[in-house]
Parts: structure tokens; C-alpha cells; sequence
């Protein structure tokens, strides 16, 4: 029986959830019922917890509630679209909870839960049900109410996972999309994998993956294949330990030996150096913590190794350069802050003024700490961000209260909508005049993409195969067809709907220029009134983006 948690206990279950949904990733991926190649559930809440984790082992806190702190903040700091936005406040409450407790005890616990849920009803503006949000609701209330009577901790975690995998069946007929497509919420099961990584690790078990060819998948990369006879263990595991003892690192290699192989342990008094290839880096972390915090944490899945490395040698910002925070002083009253990715929009984006590109979007959305970054390096007192993706605003607004400037959020959802609001930007105009003007600016204009499907989907009424193309208008799904003639037809209808007089097509980075010379074309000759301009955006994902205005 276990009465309370400490702060060890606390990292532990933060490294075991980290590791739980990393394991699962892919999976949770597979959940999201909207087709399109965008950042998707499993790898923003992944690389959400991986923040925390990362901070954990840095700082190894004492308290529960220093724990909890340090993993608050950090989660905030790293979430990644909705779904990491929405775990991070689920911490917060947690932490908010555990404020200058020691040791917390079931209860005290419980009631955490439940002021996490609070929280993050709070800050969703329009909470909808079959989500994250009432599986977590459900599952605190239903740890509050086993706390009321029972003292032992892993055993109202294990009621917990149970009334909140009950709760997550219900999803399916809670949410008509998910019904339809005849699967639960990806986010809430994506909750209770980590709720199972916590429980898992409070009780010292192993966290192995299951299926570890969807784990740690690099995002950024085509994934090199790797034959599966030369791998021992999966996972390649490095990290350093700030002594903070004197307890003899010949028990720590003992016991990373018996997990795993090619172990490599330096040890010179006030350091110690891991490396070590297992199936369970969790386990690894949490037996570390008990010679010091750790530091420079690296895990990948060498199954996929020589893409990562392939992809940091096409140019990937280093470890020093992602690590420094610049606040610049004020030079000027405005600036703005754009999430967009392609050569070709950037150069839009620095052309109407921008001082700060968050490359991100689509595959990968950034994460509320680089969103600060990038506000606290412009130069001016108040700073616009733009961040051009449903799924980046929750993370955008996050930020606000972080930066160390004056911020204003314009909620564009495409970078056609960014690009208008920008043209309506006046340097010399007052703050609020600003936020009027490209506010409406960007409720004007109309976008259509055609991109591809991710996955087979029953979506809305479309039955959807993966690799089709994929046309979208005002990012709902519009067409779908074997052949990009078809798809490029339904958009020009689409279009025609709304007579515009100007219409602009970014063309991305996997189509040349005579392609998207002769899908303009088209486009004039079924719409002569329209003026058309067509831009080199160079945009991942999207073949085409085209604002209509």
C-alpha cells in the first residue's frame, strides 16, 4: 500500500508517462479522423511530455510540489498544438494543486486532478464534449471520489485508468465524427496511456514498447530502414548525471547492464556520463535520478538514427542555438511574428515586414517556448503574432503571458489569412486600430488547399483512401479523387461560389512552375473576372494554397 507520493516518486511518473506515450505515439496518430498530413495528436502530446521529462531530469526537484512546478512549466513552455496546449494546463492545475506540499496523499492528489481539469476548461473557449477534456473530467472525479474513501494511491490510480477508459468508449457517441468513423478521441486515450506510464513507474515496472517501430519517429525525415536482426535493444540512450552523492556508479552500470547493451559509463566524481542501448529508457532515467539530476538527455530509436542524422546535416539548428533566449530591447512600437514554412512564403512574409519566422505548421507545429523566443527577439514593445494554423493559436496564446512583451494574437488559421492582415498593417496606427483592421483583413478571404490524404478516412461523408488527393476549403474537407484534375475542378467550383476579384496561388515545394502556370490557367479560364497572381510559397504538404478574396 503507498500513502503518498514524493517528489522522486512524481519525476518517476512523469519520465514513465513521458515514455508511455512516446511508445504509443503512432498509434494516437493513427486516432485523428482528419485526413490531412497535419501536425497530428500523438506526436504534439509526445513531444509535450518529452519537455517535461527533459526539465525533470535536469532539475530533479525535491517536494511533490516542486516536482509538479518544474513540470507545469516546462510542459507549458514545450506544447505543441491543442492537444499538448490542453495536457500542459492539465499540469498547471496539478501543480497549482500541489503548491508547497511535501508529500501529497491520495487525496491531496485527486483534488490536483481535478483542479487540472478546471483549468483547462478554463482556457478552451469553446470546450466541446467526446474530447481530452471529459475523459480527464471524468477520470478526476472519479479519483476524488475513490480518495473520499480509500487511502492507497496506485489503487486509485487503477480505478482512475478504468472509469476513464469508460469514459473514452463514450467518446465514439459523444462526438458524431467519431462516430462516424467508428473510433474514440485520440487525445483522451493519449491521457490515459500516460496515466498508465505514471502508475507504471510509481510501481517500478518496466515501460518496454509494445511496437517499437512507431516510437521516437524522427517527424522531420523519411524514414531509412534498418534490418531488425541488427537491433538488440531499440532504443539508444545517453544522458549525463550531476553528482549530487557519493553512491558508487558500479551499482548504476550493474544495473543498466541488466536492461540493456553497449553500455558505456564514465564516471569522474562530479559527473557521470551514460550510454546504453535498451528497450525501457524510462527505467533507465528513474535509476539514474538517484545519483543526481540529469542533463543532456538524448533518446532515439536507432531504427531510424540515420534519418535523424541525415536531417541535422541538412541544416537543423543546433543544440546552442535552440538553448538561447534573446530579449531584445525596443526599437520600435510594433513588430510581428509569423509560423509559416517554404522558402518562397518567407520571403512574402519578410517582404510585407515580418521580423520573426516561426518555421512550423502543417507536419510540425511549434511549440509555445519557441513561440516566446520568437516574440522576445523582435525588437519593438508590442508584438503581432500570426500563427497561420488552427492548431497553433491555443499554443499562441500560451505564449502571452510568458513573453516579455507586449503581445497580440491575430487567430489566422491559413497563410492566406496571415498574408491579408499583414497588407492591412500600419506601422503608425494605434495598437487596437491595428488588431481591427486585420482581424477583418483576414475573416475576407476564403482558402483552398489540395493536398493529400494521410490515412483512409470515413470523414464527413467522404469515404477518403490514403493517397488521394485532397482538396480543402476554409480548411473543411471539399473533394477527394485518384486524379489532381478532379480534385483541381471541385476547388474551382468552390471558388466560383464566392466571385472574387482577386485570387493568389502559392504553389509548394513538390510542384514545379509550369504545373502551377497551367493550374492557374485553368483557374482564369473558368473564372476571366478574377485576377490571379501565382507565388512560389514552396510550402511542405500543400501542392497548392489559394487565398480568394
Amino acid at each position: 500500500m503507498r500513502l503518498t507520493l514524493t517528489g522522486s516518486d512524481f519525476c518517476a511518473m512523469i519520465i514513465g508517462g513521458s515514455m508511455a506515450i512516446a511508445i504509443e505515439k503512432q498509434q494516437i496518430n493513427d486516432l485523428n479522423v482528419f485526413p490531412v498530413p497535419d501536425g497530428d495528436t500523438g506526436t504534439n502530446m509526445t513531444l509535450t511530455m518529452n519537455a517535461g521529462m527533459t526539465e525533470i531530469g535536469k532539475k530533479n526537484p525535491g517536494t511533490v510540489g516542486q516536482a509538479a512546478e518544474v513540470t507545469a512549466s516546462a510542459l507549458l513552455r514545450g506544447a505543441r498544438g491543442n492537444s499538448g496546449v490542453i495536457l500542459s494546463l492539465l499540469f498547471r492545475g496539478i501543480s497549482k494543486g500541489l503548491k508547497d506540499v511535501t508529500e501529497a496523499d491520495a487525496k491531496t492528489f485527486a483534488q490536483s486532478m481535478v483542479d487540472g481539469v478546471e483549468a483547462a476548461y478554463k482556457a478552451v473557449m469553446k470546450p466541446a464534449e467526446g474530447t481530452m477534456l471529459t475523459v480527464s473530467r471524468v477520470a478526476s472525479a472519479a479519483a476524488l471520489e475513490f480518495a473520499a474513501k480509500e487511502r492507497d494511491i496506485e489503487l486509485m490510480f487503477e480505478h482512475t485508468i478504468a472509469v476513464g477508459y469508460e469514459a473514452l468508449a463514450q467518446t465514439i457517441d459523444q462526438n458524431p465524427v467519431l462516430k462516424k468513423a467508428g473510433v474514440v478521441d485520440a487525445g483522451g486515450k493519449g491521457y490515459l496511456y500516460i496515466l498508465e506510464g505514471m502508475l507504471r513507474a510509481l510501481r517500478g515496472e518496466e515501460i518496454a514498447a509494445q511496437d517499437t517501430s512507431t516510437a521516437a519517429e524522427n517527424d522531420a525525415a523519411d524514414f531509412a530502414a534498418i534490418n531488425p536482426e541488427d537491433i538488440t535493444f531499440t532504443y539508444c540512450t545517453e544522458f549525463i548525471i550531476q553528482r549530487e552523492n557519493q553512491k558508487d556508479a558500479m551499482r548504476l552500470q550493474g544495473f543498466l547492464d541488466g536492461i540493456g547493451d553497449s553500455l558505456v559509463v564514465v564516471d569522474d566524481e562530479t559527473l557521470i556520463k551514460v550510454h546504453v542501448h535498451t528497450d525501457d529508457p524510462g527505467r533507465a532515467l528513474t535509476e539514474s535520478l538517484a545519483y543526481g539530476s540529469l542533463t543532456g538527455i538524448k533518446i532515439e530509436n536507432m531504427r531510424e538514427q540515420h534519418a535523424a542524422e541525415t536531417a541535422r546535416q541538412g541544416g537543423a539548428p543546433t543544440e546552442a542555438e535552440e538553448d538561447r533566449h534573446i530579449i531584445a530591447p525596443p526599437e520600435k512600437a510594433q513588430g510581428i511574428v509569423v509560423v509559416s514554412a517554404g522558402a518562397g512564403l518567407a520571403s512574402v512574409f519578410t517582404d510585407l515586414g515580418v521580423d520573426k519566422i516561426i518555421t512550423g505548421g502543417q507536419t510540425m507545429n511549434p511549440c509555445t517556448d519557441e513561440i516566446v523566443r520568437a516574440i522576445d527577439a523582435v525588437p519593438a514593445e508590442t508584438v503581432y503574432v500570426f500563427p497561420n494554423n488552427k492548431n497553433i493559436i491555443l499554443a499562441a496564446q500560451q505564449a502571452v503571458p510568458l513573453a516579455s512583451k507586449q503581445v497580440v494574437i491575430i487567430p489566422t488559421h491559413t497563410i492566406p489569412q496571415g498574408v491579408s492582415a499583414l497588407l492591412s498593417f500600419d506601422p503608425t496606427a494605434e495598437v487596437a486600430e491595428n488588431l481591427a483592421a486585420m482581424e477583418a483583413a483576414a475573416s475576407g478571404v476564403k482558402t483552398a488547399q489540395i493536398t493529400y490524404a494521410a490515412r483512409d478516412s470515413d470523414f464527413d461523408g467522404h469515404q477518403i483512401t490514403e493517397g488521394q488527393y485532397l482538396a480543402l476549403f476554409d480548411n473543411a474537407i471539399l473533394s477527394h479523387a485518384d486524379e489532381f484534375d478532379i480534385t483541381l475542378a471541385d476547388t474551382i467550383t468552390a471558388i466560383e461560389q464566392h466571385t472574387p476579384e482577386f485570387i493568389t496561388v502559392f504553389y509548394g515545394e513538390d510542384v514545379d512552375e509550369t504545373t502551377a502556370a497551367k493550374c492557374a490557367e485553368t483557374i482564369q479560364a473558368r473564372i476571366p473576372s478574377a485576377e490571379i497572381t501565382v507565388l512560389d510559397g514552396g510550402q511542405p504538404v500543400y501542392y497548392f494554397m489559394i487565398s480568394v478574396e
